[in-house]
């Protein structure tokens, strides 16, 4: 159904568990992990205009909107494919933190082709909007789902999960950066390493389940290589541990970690007790199901 505006959530992500299995004949790495959304979002204004241009801007002036930009590539890349006689203006609102290893940019891109499909009323299938959203970056599919998904391969292959129920967060972006492909490299320091062939981090194997009953099976990868590159990211874990999380790891690729606390007082309590450095923020937030993210987005 085409409208003229249009306001959407493009929902965070964490990795529950993230194994790096090894690195594959195409240069790239073998993943297997689990995605689960969670309420911190940004928010996409779209509004349709007469001249068939894309033009999109944000709130954070420090973010670039250019042709890197994955909204902006989403927007373009549909439009060129299915709506090229169509123009939208598109108003991120960021609040999800960049280089954070917390998706915003792969669920922004999924959002902006989400909306514009709603907004010109396009008949293109979620088959077609997963495969252009699968060309500009690895993370983006699971954002068509939401919810709790395994993703292999690359983390493109996704596998949609029961829930894993309810549970109250506490992120940390501490004052650090890490790029994914900062990341990846470290992976690859000596340390991390296997002697013989290809294959990284030796003791990463495939799951066939995850258990968050326990929270045995969470563990990320990422995380000697992220703390030796950022040692912040290991003290805003340990600020976690020490406020009552019940566990407490690395976001994705870093640079910010999630505590899991027992029930929301205890995350309300951890919120007060909690000791933050300079340059840090704190993100409340609790996990969104698949049934609230597709109703959020207004999708099946």
């Amino acid at each position: 159904m085409k409208t003229d505006t249009l306001t959407l959530p493009a929902f965070a992500k964490i990795n529950l568990s993230l194994r790096v299995l090894g690195k594959r004949d195409d240069g790239y790495h073998e993943l297997e992990t689990i995605f689960q959304t969670v309420s911190l979002h940004d928010t996409i204004e779209f509004t349709a205009t007469d001249d068939p241009a894309m033009v999109t801007s944000s709130d954070d002036l420090s973010l670039w909107m250019g042709e890197t930009n994955l909204v902006t590539r989403a927007a373009k890349a549909l439009h060129a494919r299915f709506a090229p006689a169509q123009g939208a203006r598109i108003h991120l609102q960021k609040r999800i933190p960049i280089q954070a290893g917390l998706g915003g940019g792969s669920s922004d891109a999924a959002v902006t082709l989400i909306g514009l499909t709603q907004l010109w009323g396009l008949k293109a299938s979620a088959n077609e909007l997963m495969e252009i959203g699968a060309s500009l970056g690895a993370d983006i599919p699971f954002f068509f789902r939401g919810g709790t998904a395994r993703g292999t391969g690359t983390g493109n292959q996704i596998e949609t999960l029961p829930d894993a129920g309810e549970m109250f967060l506490l992120i940390i972006k501490p004052n650090a950066n890490i790029s994914t492909a900062d990341a990846y490299k470290a992976l690859n320091a000596p340390a991390l390493t296997s002697q013989n062939s290809k294959t990284i981090l030796s003791i990463s194997e495939a799951k066939e389940f995850f258990d968050n009953s326990t929270f045995a099976s969470l563990q990320n990868d990422f995380e000697a290589a992220a703390f030796m590159l950022e040692p912040e990211s290991e003290r805003a874990k340990l600020a976690l541990l020490k406020v009552g999380a019940r566990v407490a790891m690395l976001a994705g690729s870093g640079s910010a970690v999630f505590g899991i606390f027992a029930d929301e007082d205890a995350q309300r309590r951890a919120i007060q007790a909690i000791e933050l450095e300079t340059g840090w923020r704190v993100f409340p937030c609790k996990t969104v199901g698949r049934g609230e993210y597709g109703s959020r987005l207004q999708v099946p």
